[in-house]
C-alpha cells in the first residue's frame, strides 16, 4: 500500500501540526520522517551541542508516542536529498507533506527535494505552521512587505482572529498512522553522529498565566525568572505557536503577544529580503569601516571586557547556551558600537552558542543593535552598559551570579571608555554612511 510521509523539521510534535494534519487526511496511511541533516550538523564546531542533544531527545519522544499507537517514525542521518533518494526506493510513496521554512538554505533544500519527488510522480505539499502570519499575509497598503515593525505590528494585531489561532485537530486522525511491524526504528545516538552530551536539563514547555499577566514588569530584569525561556521549544516546534498565541492574547498584559509578533516580523523580513543573511538590511551600512580587532573580540567572547553586565551576559551564554534578552541587546550593542566589530562576527558567535538559535530572530536582533536593520531609528542609539546595569540589575544580583570577582582587584578595568567609544562610533558610522 502506498504511503503519505510527513517530513518533520522545525515542528517536532504530533499535536496541532499543519503538515501532519493534512497528511493524516490524505487517504493514505502516514509515517513521519525526521532527518538529522549532515549539511547542518557537519558545520557545528562544538561536539557538545545542546541543540543536537535536544533533537535526539525529542525525536526519541516522538518515536515513543508513535510506538504507543502501534506506529513509528522513519529517522535518518544524512544529506536530505540523498535520504529522499533512498526513501523513494524503499517505500511506495504517494505524497510528502511538510511545513514551510524561510531560511535560504531551507528554501533551496525544499526546492531540490520537491524536484526529486516530482520526477517520481510524488506530490510535495508544504504548509504554514511555525508562524501566525507569513509571507504575504500582512502587507502595507501598497501590497509591499513591511520594513518597520510598528506599522507591521498594528496590522498584525488587527488581523489576529480565531481563524489564525485555531489548532489543527490532528488527534482526531491518529488512527491513520501506518501500523508498523517493527516498532524499534533506530534513532541515531549522539555518539553515532560524532557528538557528546552536555547532560543539562532543558527548560519546560509551558508558561504560567501569572508570568504572562506581568510580563511587561518582569522581562527586562535578568536576575528574575521573568521570561518564558520558550524560545528553544519555538525554534524546534515542540510547542504550538497557535496554542501559545491564544494564551498570550488572553493575558492581562499584551507584551508577550507582541514578542510573538516580532518573531513573525523577522521571519517575513528574512523571507522577503534574503540578503539580510549575509548583508545589512540597509545596504549602505555595509560601508561601515569596522575595526574588527581580534584580541578585543576574544575578550568580548570570554566575558572579560571590564563592563560587568556585558561580561555577565557572555559568561551566561558560554556556560548555559542561553542569555537573557535584555542582556543580548546590551552585549550586541557593546560589540558593534563600543568595539566597532562587525555585527556578523557577533551574530555568528551567538549562532554557535545559543541553544535557541534562530537565524531570523538572531539576525534581526543583531542588525537592530548595529543600526543596520529594519528599525526606523538612526544609528545614534548606543547603550551605556553601566546605566543599563544600574537600571535592570540595580542590586547587582545577575552580575554577582556570573562575575563574582567584579568588585575585586582581579576584575579588569573597562577595555574602552564609554564616552570616547560612543563618540568614535558616531564618527565612524557617519563617515561610512557618507560614502553612499
Amino acid at each position: 500500500m502506498s504511503l503519505s510521509l510527513c517530513w518533520l523539521r522545525r515542528d517536532l510534535r504530533l499535536h496541532d501540526n499543519a503538515a501532519l494534519y493534512h497528511a493524516l487526511k490524505s487517504g493514505q496511511p502516514v509515517l513521519p520522517v525526521f532527518i538529522f541533516d549532515k549539511n547542518i550538523l557537519d558545520q557545528l564546531e562544538d561536539r557538545a551541542d545542546r541543540r543536537v542533544e535536544f533533537l535526539v531527545q525529542e525525536v526519541n519522544r516522538l518515536r515513543n508516542e508513535l510506538r504507543n499507537m502501534g506506529s513509528t517514525i522513519i529517522v535518518r542521518y544524512g544529506k536530505p536529498l540523498d535520504v529522499w533518494r533512498d526513501l523513494t526506493g524503499q517505500y511506495e510513496i504517494a505524497e510528502v507533506f511538510t511545513n514551510h521554512d524561510y531560511e535560504v538554505y531551507a528554501k533551496d533544500r525544499d526546492r531540490d527535494v520537491g524536484n526529486l519527488l516530482a520526477e517520481g510522480g510524488i506530490g510535495f505539499h508544504t504548509f504554514k505552521d511555525q508562524t501566525i502570519f507569513e509571507r504575504d499575509e500582512v502587507l502595507t497598503g501598497s501590497n509591499a512587505p513591511y520594513t518597520v515593525f510598528t506599522p507591521y505590528s498594528k496590522n498584525w494585531l488587527g488581523k489576529l482572529n480565531e481563524s489564525y489561532l485555531d489548532s489543527y485537530p490532528t488527534q482526531d486522525y491518529f488512527a491513520n498512522f501506518r501500523k508498523a511491524d517493527d516498532l524499534n526504528e533506530h534513532v541515531p545516538t549522539l555518539a553515532n553522529m560524532g557528538f557528546e552530551p552536555v547532560g543539562e536539563p532543558f527548560p519546560p514547555q509551558t508558561i504560567s498565566n501569572e508570568l504572562l499577566d506581568h510580563y511587561d514588569k518582569t522581562r527586562d530584569y535578568p536576575a528574575r525568572p521573568g521570561t518564558s525561556e520558550l524560545s528553544m521549544h519555538l525554534r524546534f516546534g515542540t510547542i504550538s505557536i497557535r496554542d501559545l498565541a491564544r494564551q498570550a492574547r488572553d493575558a492581562d498584559d499584551q507584551t508577550f503577544l507582541k514578542e510573538l509578533c516580532w518573531r513573525d516580523f523577522y521571519f517575513q523580513v528574512l523571507d522577503h529580503f534574503p540578503h539580510v543573511e549575509k548583508h545589512s538590511f540597509r545596504r549602505e551600512y555595509d560601508n561601515i569601516p569596522w575595526r574588527n580587532n581580534e584580541a578585543e573580540f576574544d575578550k568580548w567572547c570570554r566575558g572579560e571586557t571590564g563592563y560587568p553586565i556585558v561580561d555577565a551576559g557572555m559568561r551566561q551564554l558560554n556556560t548555559t547556551g542561553w542569555m537573557h534578552n535584555r542582556v543580548r541587546m546590551i552585549t550586541a550593542s557593546f560589540l558593534c558600537k563600543h568595539l566597532l566589530i562587525d555585527w556578523r562576527w557577533g551574530e555568528a558567535y551567538f549562532g554557535k552558542k545559543l541553544r535557541d538559535y534562530d537565524l531570523s530572530a538572531n539576525n534581526g536582533g543583531w542588525q537592530w543593535a548595529a543600526g543596520s536593520g529594519t528599525d526606523a531609528a538612526p544609528y545614534f542609539r548606543v547603550f551605556n552598559p553601566t546605566l543599563q546595569a544600574e537600571k535592570f540589575d540595580p542590586k547587582g544580583e545577575y552580575i554577582r551570579q556570573w562575575v563574582p570577582e567584579f568588585d575585586t582587584l582581579d576584575y579588569p578595568q573597562p577595555m574602552v571608555d564609554h564616552k570616547m567609544a560612543r563618540q568614535r562610533a558616531l564618527d565612524v558610522y557617519k563617515r561610512g554612511l557618507e560614502k553612499e
